[in-house]
């Protein structure tokens, strides 16, 4: 993979080098400084990944982010965790807190990586075919698969494709979020931010700002705090309390 680095401080820029050389074999073709400059290189080079700083001046991080191509991944980078919530409205990969660590470094690039994967097998054709009352067939890395409703543990958001994982395996499809969540029993499966629908019988525990299933932590939206708290609980539980 490609990446390019943006940041406005000399020392992170130099750091996030490094970093990135320790725990992969990823290549950084830019290191720019805003992303104005970020832009008019990206109109004439290719990048598959950008790792992405948010308090900038002239162009913030997150605006920034909006404007990209869908092809290309970005990973956050700041020391500001408030803007967790609005990175994955972005369809970020991940959001790395500075300082940051190598292990959580290397994670974010080999899931990365594994999206970069999964986007290139013709993806394009892999659309649901069907569903009934008990499960859903989908087409994906050329083949059908009959998806139980009771297996599906959670289904991630990215663009313009869904990741639906299980407890042995992950099948991408091209669909948005929204139809596919359509396509489920509504009171098995629930929306939590604009990025994630979780089966409820999966999750083991939540706090204020996310759902935990099995190993995955899942942030939870704002809009989507007290439907979820309403449905897990059955309204005994106050998400302000």
């Amino acid at each position: 993979m490609r990446c390019v680095i943006v940041d406005d401080e000399p020392l992170a820029r130099e750091e996030m080098q490094e970093l990135i050389k320790e725990v992969s074999q990823m290549e950084v073709v830019g290191v720019f400084s805003n992303a104005l400059t970020t832009m008019e290189f990206l109109k004439e080079h290719q990048a598959d990944l950008i790792f992405l700083d948010i308090e900038m001046p002239m162009v913030t991080g997150l605006e920034f982010a909006a404007q990209l191509p869908k092809q290309i991944l970005t990973i956050f980078t700041t020391a500001y965790s408030q803007y967790a919530f609005k990175s994955y409205e972005l369809d970020a990969i991940d959001y790395l807190l500075k300082p940051i660590d190598k292990a959580r470094l290397e994670k974010a690039i080999s899931k990365a990586e594994a999206y970069k994967r999964l986007l290139s097998d013709d993806t394009e054709k892999n659309i649901v075919q069907s569903n009934t009352s008990d499960f859903l067939i989908i087409k994906s890395d050329r083949r059908f698969h009959r998806l139980n409703f009771n297996d599906i543990r959670y289904i991630e958001g990215l663009k313009d494709y869904v990741v639906i994982y299980t407890g042995s395996q992950k099948l991408i499809t091209a669909m948005n979020l929204k139809t596919i969540h359509q396509k489920m029993p509504q009171h098995l499966f629930i929306r939590v931010s604009k990025s994630y629908v979780v089966n409820i019988d999966y999750v083991d525990s939540f706090d204020h700002h996310n759902v935990y299933v099995g190993e995955s932590e899942i942030p939870i939206g704002e809009v989507y705090k007290k439907d979820f708290f309403k449905m897990y609980s059955g309204g005994s539980l106050n998400p302000e309390e």
